[in-house]
């Protein structure tokens, strides 16, 4: 099994769909990686030699910021922005959407599940019993 950034790639894909399980890295970069490292795109991960997977890592470690780097720096940025007061800082703290969506309707993913309004109960034996006596 290729372990590459941390991330144990899936044998039976093939690499450019494989390298894809690493965070921080799309198709796009995918391809442009074995293109680099002269590796087939379609060629199954369990066919890749020990010095493909070396040269893979390699690229991916020298150009591009992945997994633990990646994720970091984007908690960081939202941080910052929740750290300075800016206006998608504020919204981030709420936990409501960022980008201009409306939030009258939808926004459930952000907002999470419905919190209904409590309905009052009236207490169901005290109301007939005061009305017989009123009545009587």
């Amino acid at each position: 099994m290729a372990r590459i950034a941390g991330v144990d790639l899936p044998r039976e894909k093939r690499g450019e769909v494989a390298l894809t399980y690493i965070y921080g890295v799309g198709r796009p970069s995918a391809r442009s990686v074995l293109d680099k490292a002269r590796v087939d795109l379609s060629k199954r991960v369990k066919a890749w030699t020990e010095d493909e997977v070396s040269r893979i890592r390699d690229i991916i470690e020298r150009e591009y910021k992945v997994e633990g780097d990646l994720r970091r720096e984007l908690s960081m940025n939202v941080k910052r922005l929740m750290d300075i007061g800016a206006y998608r800082g504020i919204r981030h703290r709420r936990g409501l959407p960022v980008r201009g969506q409306r939030t009258h309707t939808n926004a459930r993913t952000r907002k999470g599940p419905r919190r209904g309004v409590m309905i009052k109960k009236k207490p169901a034996a005290a109301a007939p019993s005061a009305a017989k006596k009123t009545g009587a």
